[in-house]
């Protein structure tokens, strides 16, 4: 079971298939953003669709009391740190560029990779992306304050419930609008191509998604509804594949 470390972090993670890297961040929140996650608790696993593909990594968010991640909880800087760890396990498996695809929580925190690393991001599939809805404005501190930080605390012996009610707002309160990592004018600037597969529930609020993909200059919209059937997950699947593969290297350059 392979682990990468850096300093006090420690992040799990597997690997399936061979090719172009595929970096892939489970959805499922704080709690739940975990490889197992991707097996039980998502429309599809990457891990398994795209594994004869590419290069597929996925790993734990670190502390997902549900997953085996750990490291310091980085209160002034909750979203940086998850993406330190990302791009920390791409340097620690001697990987360049590559692509990245992700389910909810992972949209804000694909385009905050892009922010930091955009230049070894070829192409980014957003799945379901969670994003603020001005009428549920405290969705995600009140889900995190009652679902995440009770199991985390006491997990762990180091953090105490102030310290996630500090963690939660430093994300998510005082970063209210929009997508929580990055501004409009950021996303209106963005030449990676973008893949967006909306979804419309209080956490996944339709109108984010669609605003990314029409601010984004290089964007594509998947169907939706598409979580209703096997049929329609099978095309978005299938999209996705196409998407990814078009945009790595290799293709890029047969195509130039």
């Amino acid at each position: 079971m392979p682990f990468y470390e850096r300093g006090a972090t420690r992040i799990y993670y597997e690997e399936v298939g061979s090719g172009f890297p595929l970096l892939i961040i489970p959805g499922g929140g704080l709690l739940n953003s975990t490889v197992e996650g991707l097996r039980t608790s998502h429309p599809f696993n990457p891990l398994e669709t795209y594994g004869g593909d590419f290069r597929c990594i996925a790993a734990d968010l670190r502390n997902a009391p549900n997953g085996q991640s750990t490291g310091p909880l980085e209160v002034d800087r909750p979203w940086d740190a998850f993406t330190d760890d990302h791009i920390g396990l791409m340097d620690h498996l001697g990987i360049d560029k590559f692509g990245v695809i992700g389910f909810c929580i992972a949209g804000p925190m694909i385009l905050n990779l892009l922010s930091r690393a955009g230049g070894r991001v070829v192409a980014a599939a957003l799945m379901q992306p969670s994003g603020f809805r001005p009428e549920l404005p405290d969705l995600f501190y009140q889900n995190n304050i009652t679902g995440w930080g009770p199991p985390l605390c006491e997990k762990r012996s180091d953090i105490t419930m102030e310290m996630a009610h500090d963690f939660l707002t430093n994300m998510y309160t005082k970063r209210a609008d929009f997508v929580f990592t990055v501004s409009r004018e950021f996303v209106s600037g963005l030449q990676t191509p973008l893949l967006i597969a909306p979804d419309d529930v209080p956490a996944h609020p339709y109108e984010r998604a669609m605003e990314v993909a029409n601010l984004a200059p290089n964007s594509e919209v998947t169907i939706y509804p598409w979580k209703d059937s096997q049929e329609h997950i099978d095309e978005v699947v299938a999209h996705g594949r196409r998407f990814l593969k078009a945009h790595t290297p290799a293709a890029v350059g047969a195509a130039g």
